[in-house]
């Protein structure tokens, strides 16, 4: 089976043919650098996400929130849950960390404006 993807690691955006047989990666074609090999490789293994959203302020605003890191793709509406549970107390600050190693991800949600 071929997979076709575009590279998303800078901005040149290579088309990827990724070969996979029985599961795994046989082969990837169209890439220009390292990293655009790796990233097909990760993909079709093990695709990540970064995940960005809002969170609840004890005032009724919204503050912007990401994970400071990739989570696994098949855990994002679980870490979304999470979020959307999670309660911010004001001020908050680009990089105060809302909550901890979201499931166990090792991934910080961080709050990504100041908010008073």
């Amino acid at each position: 089976m071929v997979r076709e993807l575009t590279c998303i690691v800078c901005p040149k955006g290579c088309p990827l043919k990724v070969e996979l047989e029985n599961g795994a990666v046989a082969n990837v074609a169209g890439h220009t650098c390292p990293r655009g090999k790796q990233y097909a490789i990760d993909e079709c293994t093990h695709p990540m996400r970064t995940i960005t959203t809002t969170v609840r302020a004890t005032d009724g605003s919204v503050v912007p929130v990401k994970t400071a890191t990739t989570v696994p793709k098949e855990l994002m509406f679980d870490c979304m849950k999470e979020i959307n549970n999670a309660v911010l107390s004001l001020p908050a600050h680009i990089g105060d960390v809302v909550i901890a190693n979201i499931l166990g991800t090792g991934a910080d949600v961080i709050v990504t404006a100041n908010a008073d």
